[in-house]
């Protein structure tokens, strides 16, 4: 099968790249593991970061960026991307994203932890889905575009795994190999280009706001492709995802203490202002250390966050989703507190990147959360993601198609995949228990606070379970479950190598061994020969 462009993954970042190709003349194949609704983006409550205000400007949104990211942000990626966003809002209206307005037509701005300003254009409380529903609109209209449900990709296929690779020379992307999950067979795809758009890396975690899909695929593809990986120790977990006994975690949008939300120990007491001047509209990591402080001082399984100062019709109109959702459960927001507990939520780290979306590897872009462009630094800014995803897109678009037309007709033949006398697994239920125990080793021993001998002992697990995997991988035919667990646990060792490695609490990375920050700031960056 071949296409100018493989796109791997259907969320904001993908789509936007996939229609901003095909409208320069590129044929394109964008591949979703499920449904092509299945993403991130389709989850994203809060919205999107951008200046559009006459009150606000870039200086302002660069400067809260930066603070945000505690030293390690990227200024020259936070002042391209900021003032790319006014840009990139007009060509998500113009594909039929209507963000609330006011009566006067201006958007509707709300404000989020760490923002200075209301700068975040949304759609009530269902911003990424409302984004991901237009854009697909437009993709399914797009003659270029062609979508694979239900494929899966496996590996990357570079010149050197091809036997092409010319010995002193620069290895390229050729192809991909992907799993179609409806045939139960594995596809080649011969391209000169991979997006990946694959999104985060929650489902390491035991407790996590992603939905199911976000397994770090994209992260594992490209480092076992040879491709950089940066600042994977900076996991952002989100300090207010909706407690239940059943262990679901149902995202509480940071844009309800935007607008005047106020989070309580158990004994009701309002808490924030102990732990930083700006109270519940501190950064994620510090409202998400506070939480995890006051329910472990007071013995409690959650915090709660309370909103009834507002009338039942203003949080309807405002958080329709949240508030049903909760009703759902028995809880009246207008009226009752929300029991809330941080969740793993956004990998700040990912495939290292230019401001293009090129990675190391010649052909190999990444965009949106499976990249680390700088602009996150140690620790997001709220709303920010959105905003990157739709930027870096149109970047690599540009990129992309000056790569391929300097590249023109040197695709390059791929290996097709060979299962030889492989066979079906008949023992999926030691995947299903490899898979709890990866994740509740990173939940125990990876969180929001660590030290060296919890880093340590997680490692010396998960490297065992990697062994295992590796060997169950190559002894039996590839499934759904295998390479997602194979992905998982590749990403769960990078994230603790990377967190070992700094000696140091900055942003999202906080250990008890070396509490303070070093003068010495620096990326963390990992690469197959690192391992």
């Amino acid at each position: 099968m071949k296409f100018d462009i493989v796109v791997v993954g259907s969320g904001i970042a993908g789509l936007s790249f996939a229609l901003k190709s095909a409208k320069l003349g590129h044929k394109v194949a964008v591949i979703t593991k499920k449904e092509r609704s299945d993403t991130n983006t389709n989850h994203a409550q809060g919205g999107i970061a951008s200046v559009m205000s006459k009150t606000d400007d870039f200086e302002s949104h660069v400067r809260d960026t930066l603070i945000a990211g505690d030293g390690l942000c990227h200024e020259d990626a936070v002042r391209e991307i900021v003032r790319s966003g006014p840009r990139e809002i007009t060509n998500l209206i113009e594909e039929g994203v209507k963000f609330t307005s006011l009566e006067d037509g201006s958007p509707a701005l709300g404000r989020e932890g760490g923002h200075s300003q209301r700068r975040i254009l949304h759609v009530k409380d269902y911003t990424g889905r409302a984004i991901e529903e237009a854009l697909l609109k437009s993709v399914e209209g797009n003659p270029n575009i062609t979508i694979f449900e239900h494929h899966f990709a496996i590996d990357l296929i570079t010149e050197s795994k091809a036997k092409s690779f010319i010995h002193g020379g620069e290895d390229k992307i050729v192809g991909l190999y992907v799993f179609d999950t409806k045939n139960s067979s594995v596809k080649t795809f011969q391209t000169s280009v991979v997006m990946l758009a694959t999104g985060g890396t929650g489902c390491v975690y035991l407790y996590t706001t992603n939905p199911q899909i976000a397994t770090g695929d994209g992260i594992a593809m490209a480092y076992r492709a040879g491709a950089e990986v940066a600042n994977l120790e900076f996991i952002q977990f989100h300090p207010t995802a909706l407690y239940t006994s059943e262990g679901d975690r149902f995202l509480i949008s940071e844009a309800v203490r935007g607008e005047g939300a106020v989070l309580r120990n158990a004994k009701g007491e309002a808490f924030m202002g102990k732990y930083d001047a700006r109270k519940d509209l501190a950064p994620r990591d510090i409202v998400a250390r506070a939480i995890d402080s006051e329910m472990k001082r007071l013995g409690s399984p959650h915090v709660w966050l309370d909103i009834t100062h507002r009338s039942a019709e203003e949080l309807k109109n405002r958080f329709p989703q949240i508030y049903d959702h909760c009703m759902g459960l028995g809880i009246d927001i207008s009226k009752d507190y929300m029991p809330v507990v941080p969740a793993a939520h956004y990998m700040c780290g990912g495939v290292r990147t230019k401001l293009d979306a090129s990675t190391s590897i010649r052909g190999l872009y990444a965009c949106g959360e499976v990249a680390c462009t700088g602009l996150h630094g140690a620790n997001r800014l709220a709303s920010n993601s959105l905003l990157e995803a739709v930027v870096l897109s149109s970047n690599a678009a540009k990129s992309v198609d000056e790569y391929l037309r300097e590249n023109k007709d040197t695709l390059h033949e791929v290996p097709l995949w060979r299962d030889g006398d492989l066979r079906n697994s008949d023992e999926r239920v030691i995947l299903q228990h490899n898979m709890g125990e990866l994740r509740r080793t990173m939940w125990d021993y990876v969180g929001i606070v660590r030290t060296t001998k919890r880093l340590e002992r997680a490692l010396n697990r998960l490297q065992n379970l990697h062994r295992e995997i590796d060997e169950y991988y190559w002894n039996f035919k590839v499934e759904p479950d295998l390479i997602e667990l194979r992905n998982e646990v590749l990403v769960a060792i990078l994230i603790i190598k990377s967190a070992l490695s700094r000696h140091e609490s900055r942003g999202l990375h906080y250990t008890l061994d070396f509490p303070e920050k070093s003068p010495n700031i620096r990326d963390t960056i990992l690469h197959k020969e690192t391992f």
